[in-house]
């Protein structure tokens, strides 16, 4: 059967002001089949002829299992205006395994902004036990302007996707200013009447009226680094319709998404202190010094050298920059950063080293990876930008002068990676969002899943979300190294989420598991180095990346 990548995840937040007519109540559920988008009447008939709809389902692919079944409908791209353009929005199923104990649908999201989530129900149904199976049909979706749901393009050449992570250089930041300006303007020439709508808003409402097709008075819901804000976007703005959410390696909704990325520089630091005093603890075994202090100057000294004349890691040259961005994701796993400091060092004497170990310095935010056969080559870096960019405006300056300010500063702040989190990004010259941020508030319930360690969505952030839904528990997982936790084979943590979904009955209180070797090697299996937008994506699906 032909794969799709799941993408990766930026695990990140944002958005803009549907008219007064479009807003949801937070009134008890409808009837199934009436979607709570309703704006006036006149508009509430051309949304209820969306519901309408009998999706044509047929089998996903002819080597694909007869089971997973996927479908074609049709969502607006203005929700303002129900009756102007549609777009597709690709859909994917496998029914519960027995009807007499279903209990209804769940929906999942693997991340991004990006990620195509078609594929999802062959991962859920591998890594959820027969029990919860039985209790779900499960529900995947290309979000629109991904993969196969009407997937948008800007053009982009790959030079253009490719290094968005930019290390501020005084004599590179006029270039990169004009690449960021080049993004942007080549995305609104190529796709300025779509991008607009492409927002996490947006998907939310598409969720909601695939829940009426589906004839649904309510959905649960496993989301995933991004998939956490459009699960609690999901949650802000239809309250009455979230049933069970499980929210994976959360975003801060408040810092969707400039402040997303700089949480990756902030997270950083905790994390590389970690690793110092780690790799100083062991210092008979790797000698990279007997105390953190020394540790720490190893590794600068090495940057430093890199930086003079590059290191050649398996016949790439590795400059400083690339050794900085690598460790900021290397030092969450303090083993793995140790093994290839000790390589880097072997590296730079001129000495073999190994090409496996090093992997992690190999160049910095490469993002250009193919999506879906059917989408654009650039359809994920696309995506990405009209989700981190157009969620909220408000939050990327429109001077390019004070990106220039801000990585100077977070560089003396966050050595590792303070400049390449905010130095330029497209997204100071977008339009101005359609509507305002969602600002996360309510008491709906859900679980909130996270890694002590997570080098994406750091614990502060999980800890953000937890605080704006009131009606949350929190599982924590102390020692939890990597993005994605469930399932990683620890029974407090796969204990207390599957629960969650078979029962709907949320823990009396938050809890604290503590991690082992083999729930933290599953959970750092589960995520790929960033090839998109900074984060890795949890790997959900077989065989698919």
């Amino acid at each position: 059967m032909r794969r799709r990548r799941l993408v990766p995840l930026l695990a990140v937040s944002v958005t803009a002001t549907l008219a007064p007519a479009l807003a949801t109540s937070t009134a008890t559920a409808a009837p199934a089949a009436t979607p709570s988008t309703a704006p006036s009447s006149a508009a509430k008939g051309t949304l209820d002829r969306y519901v309408k709809q009998k999706p044509q389902w047929k089998r996903c692919e002819a080597d694909s299992p007869a089971e997973f079944e996927c479908a074609t409908i049709k969502v607006p791209l203005d929700y303002r205006a129900p009756g102007g353009k549609r777009i597709d929005l690709a859909i994917s199923r496998i029914k519960s395994t027995a009807p007499d104990k279903r209990h209804g649908v769940l929906f999942s999201n693997p991340g991004g902004p990006g990620g195509e989530g078609l594929y999802m129900p062959l991962g859920m149904q591998k890594m959820l036990p027969e029990s919860a199976r039985q209790k779900y049909d499960l529900i995947g979706f290309d979000p629109r302007g991904v993969g196969q749901s009407s997937p948008v393009s800007c053009g982009l050449e790959p030079d253009e996707a490719e290094n968005w992570l930019r290390p501020y250089k005084e004599e590179k930041f006029d270039e990169d200013v004009a690449w960021a300006r080049g993004v942007a303007n080549k995305c609104k020439e190529k796709a300025g009447d779509t991008l607009p709508h492409l927002t996490t808003r947006n998907t939310a409402r598409d969720m909601d009226l695939l829940r009426a097709i589906l004839g649904e008075k309510k959905i649960s819901y496993v989301g995933y680094s991004y998939g956490t804000y459009l699960g609690s976007v999901y949650t802000q703005l239809f309250p009455g319709r979230a049933d069970r959410f499980v929210l994976d390696s959360a975003v801060d909704p408040a810092r969707a998404w400039r402040g997303m990325i700089q949480w990756w520089a902030e997270g950083a630091e905790p994390a590389f202190d970690r690793w110092t005093e780690w790799a100083a603890a062991r210092s008979e075994k790797y000698g990279l010094g007997d105390t953190p202090k020394e540790v720490d100057r190893t590794l600068w000294d090495l940057v430093a050298q890199a930086n003079e004349k590059p290191i050649e890691v398996d016949g790439q040259p590795t400059t400083g920059d690339d050794i900085r961005s690598g460790m900021r994701g290397a030092v969450f796993t303090p083993e793995s950063a140790t093994e290839g400091v000790v390589e880097l060092k072997k590296a730079a004497a001129g000495k073999p080293a190994s090409a496996k170990k090093l992997a992690a310095f190999a160049g910095s935010g490469r993002t250009w990876t193919a999506g879906a056969a059917e989408a654009p080559a650039d359809n994920m870096t696309a995506s990405f930008w009209a989700v981190v960019c157009g969620d909220n405006s408000a939050a990327w300056s429109r001077d390019p002068e004070s990106y220039r300010r801000d990585a100077i500063e977070d560089k003396g702040r966050y050595p590792l990676f303070g400049d390449f989190a905010s130095s330029i990004k497209p997204c100071a010259f977008w339009d101005k969002s359609v509507e305002p941020a969602t600002k996360v508030n309510n008491k709906a319930g859900s679980l909130i899943v996270q890694n002590e360690w997570d080098p994406q969505t750091p614990l502060p952030s999980g800890q953000a979300l937890h605080a704006d839904l009131k009606g949350s528990k929190m599982v924590t997982v102390l020692g939890g190294e990597g993005h994605g936790v469930y399932p990683n084979g620890n029974a407090c943590t796969d204990g207390t989420v599957t629960g969650y979904l078979l029962t709907g009955k949320l823990p009396a209180k938050d809890v604290t598991c503590e991690a082992t070797a083999d729930s933290n090697a599953k959970a750092r299996k589960n995520q790929k180095r960033e090839v998109l937008p900074g984060s890795p994506l949890p790997e959900r699906a077989p065989d698919r990346f």
